[in-house]
């Protein structure tokens, strides 16, 4: 190849007429080519928008507090423990769990390892091209999938932990269904053609909403079970 003689020009005005140089080597390449969609800017495509959605959720709420009173009880007595004591909407879900599993397995274990999963995951190539989980080798993948799902039902059985057990059950359904159609339309073709992750964002999802509701409407004195329509004695 010919030698081209490079030569940097050094100046005091960096900003008007910068300089750069580019070392180009066998494992690098010198031009990425990237096919760029139509682009909008934030402001007033986006900006806007948000504004226009954020007066329409104060005027809901306000209507909503006209109409409805805000769920308050007495005030607060720290010598009298309501029962049952819950936690706030977003963490009945857990307090759910403590239900069936052990506090350390429910409020260390089980937290600690879906933070370092959020963690891990981003670092491993998992389902980057978004291939449809029944694409390549169904019937060993499908003997893949009944095993972790007997299992995981089999250890949820073991706690008695029902809540759980049902949202499993129902996706599981759903995966195995999507397997066994041929359809090329209707919804269990659109279920066959989604990644592995989408099922398992979707399983997950339906766990912590089944815990979420049991726990806000279905659940009374001593964390036993009560129907959200009838009466019992706090």
């Amino acid at each position: 190849m010919e030698q081209t003689k490079i030569e940097a020009g050094f100046q005091s005005d960096a900003k008007k007429e910068p300089r750069r140089i580019v070392f180009i080597t066998r494992n690098t390449s010198a031009k990425v080519q990237d096919d760029r969609g139509p682009k909008l800017m934030t402001y007033p495509n986006l900006l806007v928008r948000e504004a226009i959605v954020f007066e329409v959720l104060v005027v809901i709420m306000v209507l909503i507090a006209l109409f409805w009173d805000a769920p308050l009880e007495q005030l607060a007595n720290p010598l009298l423990t309501p029962n049952p004591a819950k936690a706030p909407w977003y963490f009945l879900g857990l307090q759910e769990l403590l239900h069936f599993f052990p506090p350390f397995v429910a409020g260390i274990l089980i937290p600690t390892l879906v933070l370092l999963a959020l963690v891990v995951i981003p670092y491993f190539k998992v389902n980057v091209e978004g291939k449809p989980l029944w694409e390549e080798h169904p019937k060993k993948r499908a003997g893949i999938v009944v095993a972790v799902i007997l299992t995981l039902l089999v250890l949820l059985a073991v706690f008695d932990a029902w809540t759980i057990i049902v949202p499993t059950a129902a996706v599981s359904v759903l995966l195995l269904s999507s397997y066994q159609s041929k359809a090329s339309r209707g919804w269990l073709a659109v279920l066959r053609r989604k990644p592995l992750s989408w099922w398992i964002m979707t399983w997950f999802i339906a766990t912590a909403i089944c815990l979420t509701v049991v726990g806000t409407f279905f659940r009374g004195p001593g964390w036993s079970w009560i129907w959200p329509w009838g009466t019992h004695a706090g």
